[in-house]
Parts: structure tokens; C-alpha cells; sequence
């Protein structure tokens, strides 16, 4: 284990990297719209609403589409703070790796943790996935 990441560690720019393109990944993930984009729908609707009421129109279209970008507003603020807490643990993790020296010598529990996302183990070799998305294998 300590030979992966170690080789990690050596090769920090790419492990780096590819912590980039989590976040870049991260950022443009989730729906289009952000909150603020449904409150202006929402309200262009609520004052379409108001004009068929008053002039005694069909309003059911309006009312189904209101309903559901509010659920979608819900979601939205739901998906932003996911967003948000994914972003801080990338960077705690890009802060650590640039912590690190090059080299490590005994095993370290807290660099494991930090680090390693899953280990698989094969007859002939294991496999440990990174959290940064970087997979090295281990031959036995």
C-alpha cells in the first residue's frame, strides 16, 4: 500500500490533475437552472396566474407547471449544498496531497483515510483507487 502511494505522491501533478477534473466535473454537474433562474420563472408565472384568474381562463397548465419548479427549486438548493460539500472535501484533499512529502516511509492511518477510496484484492495482484479517481495496481 505504502508503494501506491507513494507513487501517487511522487507523481502529485497528476494526482493533482485529476482532482481538477473532479471538481470541473462536480461544478457542471446537476440541472441548469439554478435557484434564482426558477424564482424568476416562478414568479413570470405566479403573474400569469393572476391574469387568467381574473379573467376567468384555464389556469391548471400554469398552476401543474408552478408546483413542480418549486419541487425543482427544492431540489436545486438540495443539489447546491451537495455541490458545495463535495467542492470542500476536494480541496481538503488537494490541500493534504500538497502537504505530503514526496515519500513515505511507515504506514499512516490518516493519509490511508484520506487517500484511499477501495482496495481490491485479485489472486494475483490489488488494485487501490484513490479518492482523486487515479487506480494503481500492486503485483503480488
Amino acid at each position: 500500500m505504502l508503494d501506491a502511494i507513494n507513487r501517487v505522491l511522487c507523481q502529485k501533478d497528476d494526482f493533482l490533475q485529476t482532482l481538477r477534473s473532479n471538481i470541473a466535473t462536480v461544478v457542471l454537474q446537476g440541472d441548469v437552472l439554478s435557484p434564482e433562474v426558477i424564482d424568476e420563472r416562478l414568479s413570470k408565472l405566479q403573474k400569469e396566474l393572476l391574469n387568467k384568474v381574473s379573467q376567468k381562463d384555464d389556469y391548471n397548465a400554469i398552476t401543474d407547471e408552478i408546483l413542480r419548479l418549486r419541487d425543482q427549486r427544492r431540489q436545486a438548493e438540495v443539489d447546491s449544498v451537495v455541490k458545495d460539500e463535495q467542492m470542500t472535501q476536494i480541496q481538503e484533499l488537494q490541500n493534504f496531497i500538497n502537504s505530503q512529502p514526496t515519500t513515505i516511509q511507515e504506514f499512516n492511518e490518516t493519509l490511508v483515510k484520506r487517500l484511499i477510496a477501495k482496495i481490491t484484492v485479485f489472486e494475483d495482484k490489488f488494485t487501490i483507487e484513490f479518492k482523486s479517481g487515479i487506480s494503481v495496481d500492486i503485483e503480488k
